[in-house]
């Protein structure tokens, strides 16, 4: 073989290792990437998951309370004072005051988290509310959920007229700094006490709208308890 002949075989065999390791590499960037783009698609959906699997845990440790109930204590019929309802303060972005003009509510809003036994604490007296410090804001998306009383054994709640809303009702919520949420009623929904959907009660009835819903008990009393039979959610938009 000729010196010709022998530089073209060289020539040859080494474009032919080229594409070759042209192949290998292309194959690898593919693989690398493939492994990137299912990594970050792991990580969105754990995000995702873990966001509802926090909403659930909420909406369970509610279903706790409003099916089971609290305690068998009547709640306080004392109202406090004037010039303790005028004083109270909250932060600026916090509900502070409930509103509902039909009604002739004007009430304070308590914000209420879960006691030890993870049951939803509810206001001490039945002149004031209660507002879920891990539902939603005024004005934010989600749904505000604020409980409070129907009545207690001597003196009517400030939910006592609670079922008497109907859809278009205006129900305001004051903040710390003053601002007032207006949200109007859409719908009043009655669970038997045992079988109250909470994961519903913690969203906006309208979803693209923010929310406030009002839940309180009602029905019958339980004999040798102070606990309804019933629980009562006004569901309200913003708007």
């Amino acid at each position: 073989m000729g010196i010709l002949e022998q530089q073209d075989r060289v020539s040859r065999e080494w474009r032919i290792l080229k594409k070759k390791v042209k192949k290998a590499l292309l194959s690898n960037i593919l693989v690398v990437a493939a492994v990137g783009l299912l990594t970050v698609g792991v990580g969105i959906s754990l995000s995702h998951q873990h966001a509802n699997e926090v909403a659930n845990q909420h909406a369970a440790t509610l279903v706790y309370e409003v099916n089971y109930g609290g305690n068998n204590t009547a709640p306080s019929a004392i109202k406090p004072a004037a010039r303790l309802v005028a004083n109270y303060v909250v932060a600026p972005a916090l509900p502070r005051y409930l509103i509902i003009p039909k009604l002739n509510v004007n009430a304070r809003i308590l914000s209420a988290g879960v006691n030890a036994q993870g049951a939803l604490e509810t206001p001490d007296n039945v002149y004031d509310t209660a507002w879920y410090d891990q539902s939603a804001q005024p004005g934010q998306l989600g749904a505000m959920l604020i409980n409070g009383h129907i009545s207690s054994w001597t003196a009517h709640g400030v939910f006592y007229g609670l079922g008497s809303l109907q859809p278009g009702d205006s129900v305001d919520v004051r903040s710390g700094n003053g601002a007032i949420f207006t949200y109007k009623v859409v719908k009043t929904q009655i669970y038997d006490a045992d079988n109250v959907d909470m994961t519903t009660a913690m969203a906006s009835v309208n979803t693209s709208k923010p929310g406030l819903n009002l839940i309180s008990c009602t029905g019958d009393v339980i004999p040798g308890t102070s606990e309804f039979n019933e629980r009562i959610i006004v569901f309200a938009t913003q708007g």
